[in-house]
């Protein structure tokens, strides 16, 4: 009987082995193929850690980017945008791949005081992404926090802050979970 106990428990620790080797297979298998989908709808923080336009301030929002047309005033032509965005596509590792499938924005956006031309807070973002997090979610949260700074329910300060550090996290905190 005692050895059919011991046999009985190398059998469980075998298993429970296996079981936690399975599980690390598991996580393996989800690090490879859902964290690049993450990590490719959020910008690089050392490449693109963010910048803002310092001309746009709390006092003059009413003047600036809460005015109808301030942003189509203040984007980049399209010719230099262009030229960013390839530079962006070589500097994400996006070689190879369509410029139409990918957008260049903003990553704190020109609607919330972002700067125009800073290399900093220009990078490349996927129009189209399996999960979901693509450039027109992105947009629709960049609407959403001009319109709570515009009617002041938001420090500008704020909702730049947010966005800079993680803009799927702003959205589920501003909008909701999304999905």
């Amino acid at each position: 009987m005692k050895g059919f106990v011991c046999l009985r428990r190398l059998r469980q620790r075998r298993n429970s082995g296996s079981v936690i080797v399975g599980r690390l297979v598991l996580v393996g298998i989800l690090v490879l193929f859902v964290w690049p989908a993450w990590a490719q709808v959020l910008p690089d923080p050392r490449l693109t850690p963010g910048a803002i336009d310092p001309s746009v301030r709390e006092e003059n929002i009413g003047e600036t980017i809460c005015r109808p047309g301030y942003t189509h005033r203040i984007r980049p032509p399209e010719d230099v945008s262009y030229r960013f965005k390839r530079e962006l596509m070589a500097a994400y590792g996006h070689r190879g791949e369509r410029l139409r499938d990918y957008e260049l924005d903003h990553l704190i956006p020109l609607e919330l005081g972002g700067a125009p031309l800073a290399w900093a807070n220009l990078w490349v973002e996927p129009r189209r992404a399996a999960n979901g997090w693509d450039a027109a979610r992105k947009d629709e949260l960049e609407r959403a926090l001009n319109d709570l700074v515009c009617t002041h329910r938001l420090p500008l300060a704020v909702a730049q802050h947010d966005i800079a550090r993680n803009w799927i996290a702003a959205y589920r905190r501003y909008l909701g979970p999304g999905h």
